[in-house]
């Protein structure tokens, strides 16, 4: 056996419809389209959601609500969660922007909002967009620092 010889298994491979190729073929004339309308003619094609005329989905459910284009968008981060980040060691007492990039818990261009989810035992100097009243409350309580940006 070698390249030359190889072929594919009995029966895996279909031959495709030769189309259009004159009529001892089976598929000449019409060239497997029908006779007239739409769908026969060259260069047709149909519409994303058309539906034969009737009233497509997408305008017949109605809408509702409304997109604020300035909402800010924030990467919440739990109290619990810089917890457990000091108790393996990935944070010591300070906690700013990029030590969060750094750790994946943000991305470099995201607003962080921290919140108060959780409990938060160590001594944390934070350095963030944004803090719930919950979680600014219990960093105070720990002894921490609440630095917004």
């Amino acid at each position: 056996m070698s390249l030359h010889n190889l072929t594919p298994a009995e029966g895996s491979i279909k031959k495709g419809k030769r189309i259009a190729r004159g009529e001892g073929s089976g598929h000449g004339g019409t060239a497997t389209r029908g006779h007239k309308g739409q769908k026969s003619r060259s260069g047709y094609s149909r519409k994303i959601g058309f539906e034969g005329g009737q009233m497509p989905l997408q305008r017949r459910v109605p809408k509702f609500g409304f997109t604020n284009i300035n909402r800010k968008e924030y990467q919440g981060i739990n109290l619990d969660k810089l917890q457990s980040l000091v108790d393996s060691g990935k944070i010591t007492d300070t906690v700013n922007l990029e030590n969060l990039v750094a750790i994946g818990l943000a991305g470099k261009n995201d607003l962080v909002k921290i919140l108060g989810g959780g409990e938060l035992k160590a001594k944390l100097n934070i350095t963030v967009h944004k803090f719930t009243a919950t979680a600014k409350a219990a960093i105070e309580a720990a002894g921490g620092e609440t630095v917004t940006l």
